[in-house]
């Protein structure tokens, strides 16, 4: 460990590819962790089966890219499938833990994730994959060395942009965005106002599921999928929510680029099979750190 500390010291130019590959996967992130803020703010639904929808949409990109086609046009499909599956769970799962307490909606989107997990295992085997996008990897000099940057990383990075972009345009402008905002302030108050909650919420969860299809078809082209690699991403969503707080998008992306980041230099600073450990123990300060606000906040009013 000390001796990659001091190769970092040495070798600057090891920081500038760490924190731009942290950069370029934390957009990645910040996708799949906003499409969980939004359930979580708007439904209060605390949905443990994240990171399987993001294997399934990487699972969108293998399987079109097996039959020769790119993996980048299982993009739209991904989505649209993704906010069809979405809507399906919903109406036969999830709407009947939204009223429910925290506990059951843990519970049923837990067991929704195995079920995921065991489905995909059975209809791809338990193998490890990857979609191969096919772009070259760049070598740029630097001073002291020099940094690879792989396209599809840039190319991810631009369409996770668009993506934020076109979700925040959609949220201000159209009538279901400005309906699922202000469900998500009281949803009592609009349903009063005339506003079809029911009809919100199944939105509002098969969009999330599509923005992780459009996650999880990235994913595959950087790194690679396998059934049960889902717990991954869904600890990191947690994460980024836990930090950023419901509703923040400004938020949502600032700890995305900083979790990558973090990743990145714990997977070279600790080895590679400590990296995701550095996740949850990310987890685990994001944890201690709001406990301590909670409480410092009933100080503070008592």
């Amino acid at each position: 460990m000390l001796d990659n500390l001091n190769l970092l010291v040495i070798a600057p130019f090891l920081n500038v590819q760490l924190l731009l590959d942290g950069l370029f996967i934390g957009a990645i992130f910040a996708l799949a962790a906003y499409g969980l803020a939004l359930v979580w703010g708007v439904m209060n639904v605390k949905n443990l089966c994240q990171g399987e929808y993001v294997i399934m949409g990487g699972y969108f990109a293998w399987y079109i890219g097996s039959k020769g086609i790119h993996p980048m046009f299982a993009m739209p499909v991904a989505i649209v499938g993704m906010f069809g599956f979405g809507w399906f769970i919903y109406k036969i799962i999830i709407s009947r833990v939204v009223e429910k307490d925290m506990f059951t909606s843990l519970l049923a989107t837990f067991g929704l994730a195995i079920v995921i997990q065991q489905g995909l295992n059975l209809a791809f085997g338990p193998e490890v994959q990857v979609a191969n996008s096919g772009y070259p990897t760049h070598t740029i000099p630097m001073l002291g060395g020099s940094i690879t940057v792989a396209e599809i990383k840039f190319y991810s990075f631009l369409i996770c942009c668009a993506l934020a972009g076109a979700v925040i345009f959609f949220m201000k402008t159209s009538r279901m965005g400005q309906a699922i905002r202000a469900t998500s302030q009281d949803a009592r108050a609009a349903k009063v106002m005339g506003i079809d909650t029911e009809q919100v919420f199944a939105f509002t969860y098969a969009l999330n599921a599509a923005i992780c299809g459009a996650a999880g078809v990235l994913i595959s082209m950087i790194w690679v999928i396998q059934p049960f690699y889902g717990i991954t991403h869904s600890i990191r969503a947690f994460v980024i929510v836990t930090a950023a707080g419901f509703g923040n998008l400004v938020g949502v992306i600032m700890a995305a680029f900083g979790l990558g980041v973090a990743e990145q230099y714990g997977g070279f600073v600790f080895g590679a099979e400590m990296q995701q450990a550095t996740v949850v123990g990310m987890l685990l300060l994001v944890l201690i750190w709001r406990q301590v606000q909670m409480s410092r906040y009933r100080q503070a009013v008592q």
